[in-house]
């Protein structure tokens, strides 16, 4: 299967650079994967399209202030941008420099009297593998010189708005570099209407890398690499959906990081709580295990997350529903608009 044939047209003006005033006020475009048919909704719509014993599943990981800025020791400005945290005193990292810093060098990170050193001990592909000489854990240090990762298509820096709505209402555990954007329409009202009426809800965590954005570059999706990226499911979440499927009803993925979690949970066959990486590629063919329902953003060109609704609700399905989409001037990606899809 070819990386083109999850490409489309996408006006610029369709990329949503700021979220809505209130986080329910998205639009939802509800597809039904079995029969193709599309319905244009409010995200505020959302209880009324679910049903009393249904489960819903969000990613409650905390967006870190993944960002720094800093120089190398011969002077050449460098960005850092932290992927995944790997113990106390190291990460891997993306490295932005004129040239890379090769293994053993040193950078200087921060500014304004706040600098902390990093040494470089390897690099894989496109990751760097830091080591802070510091007492302080990387997490420390990020909260004091970091800055919050806004996506590259988002193209104002971040400020105190973005700081407070690129996060769901619900983050608990810190560690992802990205948002878990379909989480992004869901306020404290809302979960407390949905679980009045009956709606169960459960957590997974998945610490979103900044590989989410990435366009496959390959020409063949099988030749694809994906980074991995930790996730946890505990036995009350597996609990929940074994509870929800027994009565018959759905088990909804808030997000497409839920999604791969729970699938990821389930490899061997059965759901089991569990706590570990995952580099699963979920592309057309899947079989899908654990999800009857899907709730997520407008996803980018080409990209991973493209292939995996596609593989949800089918190529045709989520090709009309887009162009749809764009005739109806949906907003695009992390800010954007919603949809909510049931399995083909």
């Amino acid at each position: 299967m070819r990386t083109q044939d999850f490409d489309f047209y996408l006006p610029e003006k369709l990329i949503a650079q700021h979220p809505t005033p209130n986080r329910t006020a998205s639009h939802l475009l509800v597809l039904d994967g079995h029969s193709g048919e599309l319905a244009d909704r409010q995200f505020a719509n959302l209880p009324q399209l679910l049903q009393p014993g249904d489960c819903l599943v969000f990613n409650d990981t905390r967006v870190i202030k993944a960002r720094m800025f800093g120089q190398k020791a011969t002077g050449g400005a460098v960005e850092v941008l932290v992927e995944r945290i790997t113990s106390p005193q190291e990460a891997w990292a993306h490295i932005r420099a004129s040239r890379a810093p090769a293994p053993g060098s040193r950078i200087q990170l921060g500014s304004q009297g706040s600098y902390f050193e990093a040494e470089v001990l390897g690099r894989d592909d496109d990751l760097f593998h830091l080591r802070f000489l510091t007492q302080q854990t990387v997490l420390e240090i990020l909260e004091q010189i970091g800055h919050l990762p806004l996506p590259p298509y988002i193209t104002h820096h971040a400020d105190a708005d973005d700081e407070a709505r690129y996060q769901t209402v619900y983050a608990k555990h810190a560690g992802a570099v990205a948002a878990p954007t379909a989480g992004l329409h869901f306020d404290g009202q809302m979960l407390t209407a949905l679980q009045t009426m009956g709606i169960d809800i459960a957590y997974i965590t998945l610490h979103v890398g900044a590989g989410t954005f990435q366009p496959v570059r390959v020409e063949n999706i099988a030749d694809h690499k994906m980074h991995s990226e930790w996730y946890t499911v505990p036995q009350t979440t597996v609990d929940c959906i074994e509870q929800t499927k027994r009565a018959g009803k759905s088990v909804i993925a808030v997000g497409t990081t839920s999604l791969r979690a729970l699938e990821s949970a389930a490899r061997s066959g059965k759901l089991m709580a569990t706590s570990a990486e995952t580099d699963i590629f979920i592309t057309p063919g899947y079989q899908f295990r654990v999800i009857d329902k899907l709730i997520t953003n407008f996803h980018l060109p080409k990209s991973t997350l493209l292939m995996l609704v596609s593989a949800f609700a089918g190529m045709e399905n989520i090709r009309h529903a887009y162009q749809h989409a764009v005739q109806q001037q949906y907003r695009f990606f992390s800010y954007g608009d919603a949809m909510l899809i049931s399995k083909k």
